[in-house]
């Protein structure tokens, strides 16, 4: 019999379900690979004290990723919302300690609804311990511009030279997401040496909550299966495109994507790449 690859991810609990390890774990199962986690705060907000981020203690933390590891182990990970400088370094140093090669960082900064998931003193750890560690990093607009001390990134120009420069920050290679411009959804691909643009069509919504999340377990997923990176990446943006495009919402608030659309609907988007469907 042959199992599943093995896949981690590791960030915050989305009580709603849209993002999260809830949205990665969703994506996981689509995508037939064993999903794991380790939570690294649960995201709710109470409504009497307004609190929103409830951090888990970093022996839960290391409690989670031993047992996933002793219990199973991993093929490829990804990483979330880690939130604060201390889970960085633990998160980081567990990767080493592991030797885990195939590790996708999703550097998680701020919810839809504008939660703040990771502390601004932990900008410098996410740069210096964690994206060194990383097979690629795949920052959206407001994300790529803090990692470059608040440049403005407001063009398909902007991205691929954002994808340039975060490059020197250590990770093999680095997807910028340019879901806020104007125009067809368009991603860059850095890997130190050529760039590529991936180009989907734009999905008239609001409701696009977890697609960052689920755009990164897509490409840890594919990865795990042995996926050439540029081929992981195709694959991920038609996964999440079609789940964009299905999205929902039961109340007035930003809906989720829906991680079944690809099996549900039989469809799977075709991205250009450069320019090329």
């Amino acid at each position: 019999m042959g199992y599943p690859v093995r896949v981690m991810s590791i960030a915050g609990s989305a009580s709603g379900g849209s993002a999260g390890i809830q949205a990665d774990l969703k994506t996981f199962q689509e995508l037939d690979v064993y999903g794991m986690n380790v939570v690294t705060a649960i995201v709710g907000r109470h409504p009497k004290t307004n609190k929103n981020v409830h951090a888990m203690t970093m022996e839960a933390i290391e409690a989670q990723f031993a047992t996933a590891m002793e219990q199973v182990g991993v093929d490829s990970l990804k990483t979330g919302m880690l939130f604060s400088k201390e889970v960085i370094e633990t998160v980081a140093d567990l990767i080493k300690e592991y030797d885990i090669e195939k590790v996708v960082v999703d550097p998680v900064m701020v919810g839809k609804l504008d939660s703040k998931l990771l502390k601004d003193e932990a900008i410098e750890s996410l740069k210096d311990k964690l994206i060194p560690l990383a097979k690629i990093i795949t920052p959206n607009m407001p994300e790529a511009s803090v990692l470059l001390n608040d440049r403005p990134i407001e063009s398909v120009e902007d991205l691929k030279q954002a994808a340039v420069d975060l490059y020197e920050l250590g990770a093999e290679s680095v997807l910028v997401k340019g879901g806020r411009l104007a125009g067809p959804a368009i991603d860059v691909l850095y890997d130190g040496e050529m760039i590529t643009t991936y180009e989907a069509p734009r999905i008239d919504t609001n409701n696009t909550s977890g697609a960052g999340c689920s755009y990164s377990a897509a490409i840890t997923a594919f990865l795990a299966k042995g996926l050439p990176l540029k081929e992981a990446v195709r694959r991920a943006k038609s996964f999440v495109t079609t789940a964009i495009e299905h999205g929902f919402t039961y109340t007035k608030a930003v809906g989720p994507t829906y991680h079944a659309a690809a099996r549900k609907y039989g469809e799977a988007y075709k991205i250009k790449i450069d320019g090329v469907e």
